[in-house]
């Protein structure tokens, strides 16, 4: 585990923050602008090693953490932030051998993280009316092994949900208000709701629907990052930060 192996995936950091994530293979090589780098030549080596590609521009070796994974998803949309994607984990209760329910697969952020975290045990169900948004989230769940912890289905909706007893449900939708009912009845007793909008109306429209359909308890969040220069000698905030990416509101179901 301390050191690569021919299959792992790992994680490349320049100097100045360039970043590469690839799958170890003997036979390939990273090529970039700043030079050459075999595969062959990591293989092996201990995380955190130096190594310099054949124009002698050095690279850190890291293990990838479930940030940098997230980082590199490829997107057809905006993917959830991974500080909003640690608190619906966190608040959610998300655990190992668990169980849930998202709507709204997109380009797979989200379902990567839920897929790395209930792990071998646990499974994913994934909603989506686009069949074309699935595709690219199955490949990028691919890509890190985890796809056979997610079921993928393309449905429209209103159709409601295959699955009860969910551990959590959560919605990324423009609309969830709509879909509050198949989310209360997938729910388990006990379960957790949680959705994502971008917009303070949305969150009102949600809200005031919340108690029709039997939710108690709501809470509305939004989570902003603010990075640090990390030089000892001139400490101050970066120049930008990740701000508003979208409101969080979550809920508890109550009994009939």
């Amino acid at each position: 585990m301390d050191r690569t192996a021919a299959g792992d995936l790992v994680l490349l950091l320049s100097e100045d923050g360039k970043r590469f994530l690839i799958r170890l293979n003997p036979e390939v090589d990273l090529q970039t602008h700043r030079g050459v780098l075999p595969h062959q030549k990591l293989i092996g080596l201990p995380y955190g090693s130096r190594v310099e590609t054949h124009l002698g521009t050095p690279f850190m070796l890291f293990r990838p953490s479930l940030r940098d994974l997230l980082l590199q998803t490829k997107r057809r949309t905006q993917i959830m932030y991974p500080k909003d994607i640690g608190y619906v984990l966190l608040r959610l209760s998300v655990r190992p051998g668990g169980t849930v329910l998202e709507a709204g697969t997109g380009s797979g952020a989200l379902t990567t993280a839920l897929a790395w975290v209930v792990g071998e045990e646990g499974k994913v169900y994934s909603y989506d009316r686009r069949e074309e948004m699935q595709a690219l989230a199955r490949r990028n769940l691919q890509r890190l092994g985890l796809e056979h912890r997610v079921e993928f289905k393309v449905r429209d909706l209103a159709e409601g949900f295959d699955e009860r007893d969910m551990e959590a449900v959560f919605l990324d939708l423009p609309n969830p208000e709509d879909y509050l009912e198949p989310a209360r009845t997938a729910l388990a007793p006990g379960g957790q709701f949680g959705a994502l909008v971008p917009t303070a109306n949305q969150v009102s429209r949600l809200l005031d629907r919340l108690p029709q359909h039997r939710f108690a308890a709501p809470e509305v969040c939004e989570i902003l990052l603010r990075f640090y220069k990390p030089v000892a000698e001139r400490l101050r905030p970066e120049d930008r930060m990740v701000a508003h990416t979208g409101y969080l509101i979550f809920a508890r179901p109550t009994s009939p």
